[in-house]
């Protein structure tokens, strides 16, 4: 049955055309007449049936259509391009991974420990992406991803199958000189931790997540301290972000303690309680049900073997 696609030569004249907003430079960019790309981007407009640029006294205009049709076919010519690359330069042996990842788990935890996998697997080649959301795998091109949510959030991700990698505890840190600011006489119950007490805590500026706008409240409930204002505070999006600020003493923060273990052996940051709040979230890989790649099963098999290693990267 043949495929409703257009020849893949008009594509590319039309998406250097948008992009370029001229036919000029898209004829110097493929190294074709302007009549070439012109003839080519009116054999596409006749098979879509619809007009795709109208003429400026500048060059040329993207029509509503136009703008449309270039926003959804150019990931997939650029992923065809990178497709087509992968290929060439494996050889035809291994391949790539494309994984989506949470920004601050990519930063501090996974890119670490990448070389492991490079050497074990050479021939695989990863490329990652970050978001703070969940991944549509037919949006994003992607072949898996690694999030963090609850299990109500990975069940209700519809078309997909997920590998559980591990809980996810979460501790409240700050700077040691904002306690010696606000508590001088506070002493610390090991090397990276104190234990405030429940007015103590309450004095202490917060930090906040845009994303978990509740966790203070909930962290403030497994106390539990009635607090006046859980909501108040700096907001960041990511962990990352909360961890600077933090360490340059401007709150305290909630982050999971597996994203701030080099801070907390250096004494950068300390825990302000012994209370966590544990296995509220954790990490899954996810990929689409469809998919049975063996590169995902060696990239999950290799994670698993890094999470249940004690030693930090």
């Amino acid at each position: 049955m043949r495929r409703k696609i257009p020849p893949l030569q008009a594509l590319l004249c039309f998406e250097s055309a948008a992009r370029h907003a001229s036919y000029t430079h898209a004829s110097q960019e493929l190294f074709l007449s302007q009549s070439a790309v012109s003839r080519q981007i009116q054999q596409l407009e006749n098979y879509l049936n619809a007009l795709l640029f109208t003429r400026t006294r500048h060059g040329v205009e993207l029509t509503y259509v136009g703008k449309q049709y270039y926003k959804s076919i150019t990931p997939y010519l650029k992923g065809l391009e990178q497709t087509t690359l992968d290929v060439i330069a494996h050889k035809g042996q291994g391949g790539t991974l494309k994984l989506g990842v949470v920004p601050t788990f990519a930063t501090r935890w996974l890119l670490p420990k990448l070389p492991s996998f490079n050497q074990l697997y050479p021939e695989i080649t990863i490329h990652l992406e970050t978001s703070t959301r969940p991944f549509l795998f037919n949006d994003h091109i992607l072949d898996a991803a690694i999030y963090a949510g609850t299990p109500q959030q990975v069940e209700q991700w519809p078309g997909t199958y997920s590998h559980f990698l591990m809980h996810e505890d979460v501790v409240a840190v700050c700077a040691p000189g904002l306690i010696k600011h606000y508590f001088p006489e506070a002493t610390m119950i090991n090397t990276n931790s104190f234990d405030l007490s429940a007015q103590q805590l309450i004095e202490l500026p917060l930090l906040q997540q845009t994303t978990r706008p509740h966790i203070w409240e909930e962290w403030f409930n497994l106390h539990p301290i009635k607090h006046p204002n859980p909501n108040h505070g700096q907001r960041h999006e990511l962990f990352s972000m909360l961890a600077v600020a933090a360490n340059h003493g401007m709150g305290m923060a909630l982050i999971p303690q597996m994203l701030i273990e080099k801070e907390l052996q250096k004494g950068e940051l300390v825990m302000v309680s012994t209370k966590k709040l544990e296995k509220k979230r954790a990490y899954y890989l996810m990929h689409s049900s469809q998919e049975n790649s063996p590169l995902i099963e060696k990239f999950a098999a290799w994670i698993q073997k890094e999470l249940s290693n004690p030693n930090p990267a």
